[in-house]
């Protein structure tokens, strides 16, 4: 139940994190249009799924060692 909650949060921060540098960077590169935007964000999402999953499983590691 631990890892489910602290996974939930995780994934809210780094998929924000990630849709964030994503959408920045696709404007940066000047494509203004709705498609790339999109497209960006949907590989946030995805992204986000794995990072989410290592960054909990070393938090666990860490702080379980106490």
């Amino acid at each position: 139940m631990r890892f489910v909650v602290i996974t939930l949060a995780m994934y809210a921060l780094c998929v924000a994190v990630l849709m964030g540098v994503g959408v920045t960077g696709v404007l940066a590169a000047g494509m203004v249009g709705a498609r790339p935007i999109l497209i960006a964000v949907a590989a946030g999402v995805v992204l986000a799924i794995p990072v989410t999953w290592i960054v909990t499983r070393q938090i666990l590691a860490k702080t379980s060692k106490g």
